[in-house]
């Protein structure tokens, strides 16, 4: 333990907003489009990532309007095509994977650690233009008539068969990818260099653990998807061949390195939520978190088993058996990390002081969601389910358990739990329970007939489908309209309370950690003088000990 003095909570009971923060520190767009500040640049990949989820969300919303009936009778098939490659393009490369650790990683890892900014500054800002010319592009290629590939730009169709703009959309994404690249590093090398003294490792947040295990698949996954788009650009322009088996190319091979990147960018997606998980249900059940070390690990684990599952979206391609069996198991073995999280949660709630705040009420959200998410991933690792229910509506409802039910879930838990510190006011109680309320109602109501019409058979990206699958499609589609109302609800209600909600005190959830340490919202250089660690993550009894202390100095 240090003996240095620990630091003083600041005092809780506040009339007004602090009179200097990074919030009015400086004015005007010059200040933000050239800011420095990481808190800052969080809040223009907030309203970044958000306009892109609207574009996705827009075109989901016109696909489940299409399937209202068997015939599909809203759009044309050709433009459903485009729907569905737009809809998954723009979710998953500009909404999902950036959001958790582009706007919460960029806003709280320097707050967490102690540190004034991240260790590159001027690189976080570069990765934040990066990020928005890789949607220009993006946008471009949307304007200019859509792309019709699906989000996985397979070969020889998207090479070869098709005259949309894939070079658009690739070149989108392509970009994109070193705003995610240089993104990992900034938060590698801030972790290891940054961290306030007498911070060590395993005094770190588990939300830290996560963001580094995130960073690590960040640096070394992108740059292979970054290689196969820019072949597959080369292959659609000059023809070199690469993925053409009549000059000697093989089209499994997109395959190969598109799964490489892609399956670790699941984990990019769902690691970030975790450790925002962690940190809601230390917090609210008022109990540091079972299993600390072994949670912390199997944040590494996770990263570290990712690499080597990607041929589980293969199975019905031509790999073979030996191929096939080896990745069915490493698929079943990546669970086990997943669960060791989910068990340690329960574990610390167990017996908990729980409080059902909104933040809370999002966690349980994502707890049951991910396990259902989990547990189908777990049957699509067995051969013999993969291969019935491959390119099924099933499909579609596993990723969408796992991505939305699970890391939105957790990034909306995260930012209603951070909302104070970013702004330095409370949202509305009441709504943000209704709406965590409405939106676990309506996803499941959305996603989880699709999990039984997907096992009886109905094809993903179909245009029309057969007269009895119909039912379930209405009540689908039903849900996505609820599922919608419970996006609304958050946006209208959180812009409410820039003005209208209540002064939230420097730690309104009275949760340890040096975030919660500093004023609501931070100056801009994060702590007025360079902070010493001399507790663990998570110690409450520390936490009521400074309180202790900070009342009897004002008494």
């Amino acid at each position: 333990m240090s003996t240095s003095t620990a630091i003083v909570l600041p005092p809780q009971e506040t009339a007004s907003l602090p009179k200097r923060s990074f919030l009015n520190n400086e004015y005007g767009l010059k200040s933000w489009l050239l800011t420095l500040d990481h808190k800052r640049i969080a809040i223009l990949y907030l309203f970044t990532t958000v306009f892109f989820f609207t574009i996705g969300g827009t075109a989901a919303a016109l696909i489940r309007l299409n399937l209202l009936t068997p015939g599909g009778e809203l759009v044309a098939a050709d433009t459903y095509n485009k729907l569905f490659s737009i809809h998954g393009i723009i979710m998953v490369f500009f909404f999902l994977v950036p959001i958790a650790p582009a706007v919460l990683g960029n806003f709280c890892i320097p707050l967490m650690i102690g540190a004034k900014d991240v260790a590159f500054p001027r690189l976080n800002l570069l990765s934040w233009y990066l990020f928005v010319t890789g949607g220009c592009f993006e946008l471009y290629a949307i304007i200019c008539g859509g792309m019709d590939t699906g989000w996985t730009f397979t070969t020889p169709l998207s090479t070869h068969y098709v005259n949309t703009n894939v070079v658009g959309a690739a070149l989108g994404i392509f970009v994109a990818g070193f705003s995610s690249i240089l993104t990992g590093l900034n938060f590698i090398v801030t972790i290891h260099r940054l961290r306030a003294p007498g911070m060590t490792w395993f005094r770190m947040p588990l939300f830290i653990w996560s963001y580094y295990a995130t960073s690590i698949i960040f640096v070394l996954a992108t740059p292979v998807i970054a290689i196969s788009l820019v072949l597959l650009v080369m292959e659609r322009a000059i023809g070199i061949g690469v993925f053409d088996p009549t000059k000697g190319g093989d089209p499994l091979l997109f395959q190969h390195l598109f799964w490489f990147y892609s399956h670790p960018a699941v984990y990019v997606m769902i690691l970030p939520g975790m450790g925002v998980i962690s940190e809601v249900v230390a917090c609210f059940s008022r109990k540091r978190v079972f299993g600390y070390t072994a949670v912390a690990f199997s944040s590494v684990a996770i990263a570290v088993f990712s690499f080597f599952v990607w041929a589980h979206h293969m199975f019905i391609m031509g790999i073979s058996n030996y191929s096939a069996l080896v990745f069915s198991l490493m698929t079943m073995l990546v669970a086990v990390p997943s669960a060791i999280k989910i068990f340690n949660w329960s574990a610390t709630m167990y017996k908990g002081s729980i409080t059902f705040d909104t933040p809370m009420l999002y966690t349980f959200s994502f707890i049951g969601l991910f396990t259902i998410g989990g547990l189908t991933g777990v049957m699509l690792a067995s051969l013999g389910m993969d291969i019935h229910l491959t390119e099924t509506y099933f499909i579609v409802a596993h990723f969408h358990y796992v991505m939305v039910g699970g890391m939105v879930s957790a990034f909306m838990a995260g930012l209603h739990f951070w909302w104070p510190k970013i702004t330095g006011r409370m949202y509305p109680e009441a709504l943000g329970r209704l709406a965590a309320s409405v939106l676990f109602i309506g996803f499941n109501l959305t996603f989880f007939p699709q999990f039984i019409v997907g096992y009886l058979g109905m094809p993903r990206r179909y245009h029309s489908y057969p007269p009895e699958f119909q039912v379930l499609n209405v009540l689908s589609t039903a849900g996505a309209s609820i599922l919608a109302i419970g996006y609304v609800l958050p946006m209208l209600y959180l812009t409410w309370s820039l003005k209208y909600g209540k002064i939230a005190g420097s730690n309104p959830w009275r949760a340890p950690g040096l975030e919660w340490q500093v004023q609501s919202p931070p100056l801009t250089e994060n702590f007025p003088e360079t902070p010493v660690v001399d507790f663990e993550a998570y110690d409450f009894e520390w936490l009521a000990n400074q309180t202790k202390n900070e009342v009897q100095t004002v008494g």
